[in-house]
């Protein structure tokens, strides 16, 4: 195994550095921290905890990354926290682990980018191809779907869920859960319609695009209230796979109540 370690690093006895990792100077890596295949850390990066970073990471400064959550509770908990594969943490980035008082992980998923400054609180879920902007903020306890983009400045309020595919507007105000596939603007932020483009982005077709369209204008429709329409979606869309995300997604458990249009 071979790796290079500026010499003005500390690694401290028992952290696992991968194959063909780079780590530039000034960098501070934990005795418990697990670092995948080639990555590399540019400068002046702290990692710390139980945190295990996937192959292929780039870290840059003066990132802080798995110290102890932001959790006046929390009393010293051995929690952790798991980062995915091919992951871009920008300057400034801060990722917390997890709580004993909830999963007591924070979860980061695949060919996430974490920009400049923006922050994910313990106990998370973040999926897969997720953008978070600069100084884009998710409190403690939020899951956030796959190829959600969050744009700068937003924050998100603790337990909030984002569904897969939405879109978050820059400065936005989350509160309430966001709809798969939808588009949340302002402070408090209100839903803006659908995020067609990340529609399109994603590959879904032209018919099912279509039908989430109607789906939405019924789910939101002033002539019932949301279970009613809920029930109107499912007998018009039964077969739509797409449909169907949103539907279970309002379906399932939930700390926050729904963001809806203005």
């Amino acid at each position: 195994m071979s790796f290079n370690i500026h010499p003005s690093s500390v690694v401290e006895d028992g952290a696992e550095i991968g194959d063909e990792c780079i780590i530039g100077p000034f960098c501070h890596i934990g005795e418990k921290v697990r670092l995948g295949a080639q990555s590399i850390l540019h400068s002046h990066v702290a990692l710390h905890g139980n945190t295990s970073i996937d192959e292929g990471a780039k870290i840059f400064p003066f990132a802080s990354i798995g110290h102890e959550p932001q959790d006046l509770k929390y009393s010293g908990e051995d929690t952790a926290l798991d980062i995915g594969k091919n992951c871009t943490i920008r300057e400034g980035v801060t990722m917390n682990p997890g709580t004993a008082g909830d999963l007591g992980k924070t979860i980061v998923g695949d060919n996430c980018v974490f920009l400049a400054n923006s922050h994910v609180a313990h106990d998370c879920q973040i999926g897969n191809g997720v953008i978070l902007s600069n100084a884009a903020l998710i409190a403690g306890h939020c899951k956030v779907g796959n190829h959600v983009i969050v744009g700068g400045g937003a924050g998100v309020h603790q337990f909030c869920r984002i569904g897969d595919n939405a879109f978050i507007g820059g400065l936005a105000g989350i509160e309430n859960d966001i709809i798969p596939f939808g588009l949340a603007l302002g402070n408090r932020a209100n839903l803006g319609g659908l995020n067609l483009i990340g529609m399109k982005r994603a590959g879904i077709d032209r018919d099912s695009i279509h039908n989430t369209r109607k789906a939405y204008k019924i789910l939101f429709s002033k002539d019932g209230n949301i279970s009613e329409n809920l029930k109107k979606i499912n007998s018009e869309f039964p077969d739509d796979a797409v449909v169907q995300i949103i539907v279970s997604f309002i379906e399932a458990s939930t700390d926050r109540s729904l963001c809806t249009p203005r």
